[in-house]
C-alpha cells in the first residue's frame, strides 16, 4: 500500500477532505489489464474541499471553485434544498402563545409598516414574511426564521434555536487567558436585539481624539459601519444547520475578532464574489429593516472605513468550520508586520478594482499613512505583493499606469 508521509493514502487524503466521504480505492481487470479504479462519491451536503480549498473540473483542468462563482452558486442551489429558515421552531401553539413569544411590535416597527389594530392583521402580516405557519384547529407554528429574528427569549425554542444567540466577551487584555471584563449571551432574536447589541459594544470601546482644524472630535477605537455590518454578515452568512455553534464576538485590547459558523467563500474573494447567502429569507428582512447594507456591499464598506482610519488591514481567515474576521487597534505603517503591508495593499487594489479605478504607488502611500517623500516603502510594498501572487499590473506594457488583484 502506497504511503504519504508515513500514513497509508487512503488515511491521508481522508485526513486532508472536510467534509469527510467514503471515496475508495478498487483494483479491476479490464481487457487483461490491471487497474486501481478510485471512486468517488456526489457531494450531498457540501463541496468537498483538500486542504479547505474546493475544485470543479473544466475539460482537463480543475481550477478552484471559488474562481467560478456562477457554478458555486450552481452547486449550493442542488446541495441544500432544504432551507433551515422554513423549519419549525415550536408548533401547535395558540395566538396568544404566538403573541406572547414573538416580539410582533418591534417587526412592524423595523419593516417601517403600521401595528394593524386586530389580531388577524397581526397575523396576515407574520404569514406572509412566513415568520409563523398556519397548523390545525386555530393552531400556529412559529418557523425557525420567525423565532431567530424576533424571538423575546431564544430559549424559548429549545437549544436548536437557542444556541444561535450572539454571544459577547471583552478580555482585560490580548488573550483569552486573561480576565474576562464583559460578558453577554444574546437572549433575544437578532433584529430584537441587533441594535441593543451594536450599541452596547460601541460603549465599551475606546475613543481616539481626532483633532481636526476646526475642532477636536471623538472617534471610536473602530468604525462603526465596520462593526455593524461584519456582526450583520456573522448573522446573515452562518451555516445554521451546525448544531451547538453560533455567532461569537470577542474584544481584546488590541482587536476586536467576529466569528460565525460555516465558510461560504474563500476569504480572500469576500470583495468580489457575487453575494449570497445560505439563509436567503434571513438575509432579505434585514435589509428591509436596515440592519445590514444592500448585497454585495458589506465588505466593501468595511474595507472602506478601515481605510479611512488608517487602521491595519482586517484579517479575514477560515479557521476549521469557522470564518473569523480580526479588526486590529490602530497602529502606524512602520508598525505593522510584512504580512500585514502585503495584506493592506491587496485589499486596496481589490477595493480600488471593484470601484473601477486601478491601485498606484500614491493612493496606496495615501491608504497607508506614508509620505510622499517615502514612495519607495511603498514600492517595496507593492514588489512584496507582486512576489506574492495576489495583484499584478493592470498593463502588462506599463507596469506602473496602476494595478489590480490577480483574479481581475
Amino acid at each position: 500500500m502506497k504511503k504519504e508521509k508515513g500514513q497509508p493514502l487512503e488515511l491521508w487524503v481522508a485526513n486532508h477532505l472536510q467534509p469527510g466521504i467514503e471515496f475508495r480505492f478498487e483494483e479491476v481487470d479490464h481487457d487483461g489489464q490491471r487497474l486501481i479504479l478510485l471512486t468517488i462519491p456526489a457531494a450531498a451536503t457540501a463541496p468537498v474541499e483538500f486542504d479547505r480549498t474546493a475544485y470543479l473540473r473544466i475539460g482537463s483542468a480543475t481550477p478552484r471553485l471559488s474562481d467560478h462563482p456562477e457554478r458555486l452558486r450552481a452547486l449550493w442551489s442542488k446541495l441544500q434544498p432544504y432551507a433551515w429558515e422554513t423549519g419549525v421552531a415550536a408548533q401547535f401553539l395558540s395566538g396568544d402563545d404566538v403573541l406572547a413569544r414573538l416580539n410582533y411590535a418591534n417587526y412592524f416597527d423595523l419593516t417601517g409598516q403600521p401595528l394593524p389594530d386586530n389580531r388577524q392583521g397581526i397575523f396576515d402580516k407574520l404569514l406572509a414574511d412566513r415568520l409563523i405557519q398556519k397548523d390545525v384547529s386555530d393552531r400556529w407554528n412559529i418557523t425557525n426564521l420567525g423565532a431567530i429574528l424576533y424571538a423575546k427569549k431564544l430559549s424559548d425554542f429549545g437549544p436548536s434555536v437557542e444556541r444561535k444567540g450572539v454571544r459577547f466577551v471583552a478580555y482585560a487584555g490580548t488573550g483569552r487567558a486573561d480576565d474576562v471584563s464583559h460578558r453577554q449571551d444574546g437572549q433575544r432574536g437578532y433584529a430584537a436585539g441587533f441594535q441593543g447589541l451594536v450599541d452596547y459594544i460601541d460603549g465599551l470601546l475606546p475613543r481616539n481624539e481626532l483633532i481636526g482644524k476646526a475642532f477636536r472630535e471623538e472617534r471610536p477605537l473602530y468604525p462603526s459601519i465596520a462593526i455593524r455590518e461584519l456582526i450583520a454578515n456573522a448573522l446573515i452568512h452562518q451555516d445554521m444547520t451546525i448544531t451547538g455553534a453560533g455567532p461569537l464576538i470577542e474584544l481584546f485590547s488590541d482587536r476586536m475578532e467576529i466569528t460565525n459558523p460555516g465558510p461560504l467563500v474563500s476569504p480572500d474573494r469576500f470583495l468580489d464574489s457575487p453575494p449570497r447567502s445560505r439563509n436567503e429569507a434571513l438575509a432579505s428582512l434585514m435589509r428591509r429593516m436596515k440592519l445590514c447594507e444592500e448585497q454585495g456591499t458589506g465588505i466593501d464598506k468595511v474595507i472602506s472605513a478601515v481605510e479611512l482610519h488608517q487602521l491595519p488591514p482586517p484579517d479575514f481567515r477560515m479557521e476549521g468550520d469557522a470564518v473569523r474576521v480580526v479588526l486590529f487597534a490602530p497602529r502606524r505603517f512602520a508598525d505593522m508586520t510584512p504580512e500585514e503591508a502585503v495584506r493592506a495593499c491587496y485589499q486596496h487594489a481589490a477595493l480600488k478594482y471593484v470601484g473601477g479605478q486601478k491601485m498606484t504607488n500614491a493612493t496606496l502611500r495615501e491608504r497607508l499613512g506614508i509620505d510622499d517623500q517615502n514612495a519607495a516603502q511603498a514600492s517595496r510594498v507593492i514588489r512584496a505583493t507582486l512576489d506574492a501572487g495576489l495583484i499584478r499590473p493592470a498593463d502588462a506594457e506599463r507596469p506602473r499606469a496602476g494595478y489590480v488583484p490577480s483574479w481581475a
